[in-house]
């Protein structure tokens, strides 16, 4: 038989589509030519393939080798194709049983000595595997990884001749197993060690509560960034298909997927110098930016009209659709970019502007050019503006009242994301108009309290609808199956700084 067949994935944004991979041998001069769309590390793969063969004691066929990575208009790239490739050569030459390949799926880059090198992506292509109902065999450093997948049969192997000698079935391969969960750090950051800021606390518990979006103003060295890194422990535990939806997203990244934490949430925390392609991603083959690695988790921006126009821009519309489509030339690429906003910033440029002090020289016409490099389409899709004061040196002293811990606040966050799910099936920050005309009701006064807020903060029919989400999360927190007056206030309250007191400044 001079024709055999491999099955293995390729790597396209969070997907791994099938490819199928066509050995042929044929008579004349010896060569070997790969078609099929491959990228330069593709096109390596024959001399890495022919040291590795002879490297294993297998003989490499001195004839015409074509081979053709299936379908010829999906772009192949990295040494994730080296394994299936060198199978499909020993199975048309007869030195492999060329029946034992059609249950398999093969991942793996070859190293020349005929050692298997791990790849990235390899999530993905588990998930899909199951889907379709075949065992996965990939290199050793993968078998963690794959295991994540549960349903999935992965096998690993250190070797080519392992995988040969699975085949022949003289010796089977070991089951990939899932590391050990890392416990959590005892020095993880915990809501007590943040003085004071009862406000600050709160809007932090609603926005852990509701899955709302965040932004902290205040002086320098009030706390804004430690409030900031809290959250991600307010959150509930992610769900199986969460986790995994976040996990293949670092699968694909390129910058590797810790598998003893892959259930805890993202928290990204990227430099305000970071331009819109890292934020949103890109390259020649598209990756996910840092919007997509805080899928399912939190996305933090310190130093918010430090940003360029052009990066913050990028977050629009993933804010309101939680993907993102990167589009080149030759492809186009969709990723998850669920992910939770929590931005900080300075009242001005000196940064002390309110502050009871006075020590603020900043003119009115600087402070609105400051501001105004943030623009309103972007706060009116931020749910909680919060001020965060400079705090007093007497409750910073070692022996002052410690606050609420997290797994304090976490138990009542986790109570009001249970009633926001068995009501509507998401979190409040979600709901559809359907679900808010049935959950956000309101009576006549309250309406009224709205609509004089509105006209009063110049606020948009998004903004509005904002408050109203706000305001359904604070009264899940007390508990109440209606949204009374003080909850409505309060969520009014988190509007201070928005589009009618910018034009104001």
């Amino acid at each position: 038989m001079n024709l055999a067949l491999v099955h293995a994935r390729a790597r396209s944004g969070v997907h791994a589509p099938a490819v199928r991979v066509e050995v042929h041998l044929a008579g004349g001069l010896p060569r070997m030519s790969i078609v099929g769309l491959p990228e330069a590390a593709v096109r390596e793969a024959k001399d890495r393939v022919r040291a590795a063969i002879v490297c294993a004691q297998f003989e490499f066929p001195a004839r015409a080798i074509t081979v053709n990575l299936a379908p010829a208009d999906l772009p192949k790239d990295g040494g994730r194709f080296d394994l299936a490739i060198a199978l499909g050569i020993l199975a048309a030459s007869g030195q492999v049983p060329l029946d034992a390949l059609g249950e398999y799926e093969f991942l793996g880059e070859l190293a020349l000595t005929g050692e298997l090198r791990a790849v990235d992506g390899v999530l993905p292509a588990a998930l899909a595997a199951a889907r379709e109902g075949r065992k996965l065999v990939v290199p050793a450093g993968n078998g963690a990884e794959a295991a994540l997948a549960g349903h999935v049969e992965a096998w690993t192997a250190r070797t080519l001749l392992e995988v040969c000698a699975m085949l022949d079935r003289r010796k089977p391969l070991p089951r990939a197993q899932p590391a050990p969960i890392a416990p959590r750090s005892e020095c993880a950051p915990d809501l007590a060690d943040v003085r004071g800021q009862a406000h600050a606390r709160r809007a932090l518990e609603i926005a852990a509560a509701g899955e709302h979006h965040l932004l902290l103003v205040g002086p320098p060295g009030c706390g804004k960034t430690l409030l900031a890194s809290r959250l991600p422990g307010l959150l509930p535990e992610a769900s199986d298909e969460e986790a995994l939806e976040a996990a293949a997203i670092a699968s694909v990244s390129g910058r590797g997927l810790d598998t003893s934490r892959w259930r805890e949430r993202p928290f990204r925390s990227p430099h305000h110098t970071a331009s819109a392609v890292a934020l949103v991603g890109g390259g020649a083959q598209p990756r996910p930016g840092e919007i997509s690695l805080a899928h399912r988790g939190v996305l933090f921006l310190d130093e918010l009209p430090e940003w360029s126009r052009q990066a913050l821009e990028v977050l629009r519309e993933p804010l309101e659709s939680g993907v993102v489509t990167v589009s080149r030339a030759a492809r186009s690429c969709e990723f998850p970019a669920r992910f939770q906003l929590v931005a900080a910033m300075n009242p001005c440029p000196c940064g002390w502007a309110g502050d009871s002090s006075g020590r603020c020289r900043c003119s009115p016409d600087a402070i609105r050019r400051y501001r105004a490099r943030i623009s309103g389409p972007l706060l009116d899709r931020i749910d909680l503006h919060v001020e965060v004061p400079r705090l007093p040196p007497t409750e910073l002293r070692p022996d002052a009242p410690a606050g609420e811990t997290t797994a304090t606040v976490r138990e009542r966050v986790v109570r009001a994301r249970a009633l926001q799910h068995a009501r509507a099936g998401r979190p409040n920050a979600r709901l559809s108009p359907a679900h808010m005309a049935a959950s956000c009701r309101l009576e006549s006064a309250d309406h009224d309290l709205l609509e004089r807020a509105v006209e009063a903060l110049q606020l948009s029919a998004r903004s509005m609808h904002r408050i109203l989400r706000v305001a359904r999360t604070i009264a899940d927190l007390a508990g109440s199956e209606s949204i009374a007056t003080a909850h409505l206030a309060e969520a009014i309250g988190y509007r201070k700084i928005d589009r009618g007191e910018r034009q104001a400044a």
